[in-house]
């Protein structure tokens, strides 16, 4: 008998079991999610690392985490990943205003970051 079906016998460890086959699921996007992304994105065919491509995978992962944050409101260990993940966000879009104004109101306007 394995784990989860020992703790679903007893009824008082029913969150328990829920808990490990909720861990159990992914929590990152899919690579589906990410190809489409870039696919969006990309200024040439082969193209996974140019800086408009970088902030849109980097908004994904974000707009992720902020969901599971409204489940998970404790959760502080990843909530210092979505801070990392918004600062370099914001680095790679000072280094698009700098580079490229144009390129830089573009991916503002795509992914609606700003107001």
């Amino acid at each position: 008998m394995d784990l989860t079906t020992r703790l679903c016998v007893r009824p008082q460890t029913k969150k328990l079991s829920s808990i490990i086959k909720r861990r159990s699921k992914k929590v990152h996007l899919t690579t589906s999610d990410k190809k489409a992304i870039i696919d969006k994105f990309k200024l040439h065919t082969q193209d996974t690392g140019s800086p408009e491509v970088q902030v849109a995978l980097l908004t994904a992962r974000i707009t992720h985490l902020t969901e599971h944050f409204k489940v998970h409101k404790k959760d502080h260990h990843s909530r210092r990943g979505l801070l990392k993940l918004v600062g370099s966000r914001r680095r790679l879009l000072n280094y698009l205003k700098n580079k490229d104004v144009d390129r830089y109101k573009n991916i503002i306007k795509s992914l609606s970051l700003r107001k």
